[in-house]
């Protein structure tokens, strides 16, 4: 049984495919969680390459997975991502979370709390993108 004690409160981010920013249009494709308490920064992403080609022909899908991996990369802490992911993960998350005009794009902030930060992030990524 889950007790007050065990739950921790989190923060995250949808991750979205914005080809034309213009138009506003997005897809969802990832989910980035930070949890200050247990110290757990992590992204997980699934691009379905038939929606996105149908969402945005001449899509360069390639790219936006690069992105994504760049992304999990960052959260990661792993050094082939550069100065940014040298930060806490803090500063990580919100340099993570600093909205851009490019084809990848952070949604808005949301909260909530959970035992198990791996395995809301998980269930956000089913919810949200699959």
């Amino acid at each position: 049984m889950t007790t007050r004690q065990d739950l921790h409160a989190y923060q995250y981010v949808v991750l979205r495919c914005v080809p034309r920013v213009e138009r506003e249009e997005f897809v969802n494709v990832g989910v980035l969680l930070y949890c200050q308490a247990t110290e757990f920064l992590a992204a997980a992403w699934s691009c379905d390459t038939a929606r996105l080609e149908a969402f945005s022909p001449g899509l360069d899908i390639g790219r936006v997975c690069d992105a994504l991996a760049y992304v999990e990369g960052v959260s990661a802490g792993d050094p082939a991502a550069g100065a940014a992911a040298r930060g806490d993960l803090g500063t990580r998350f919100g340099f993570l979370k600093a909205p851009r005009s490019t084809v990848l794009q952070p949604g808005p902030v949301h909260g909530g709390i959970t035992a198990d930060p791996a395995r809301e992030l998980e269930h956000l990524l089913q919810r949200f993108v699959s």
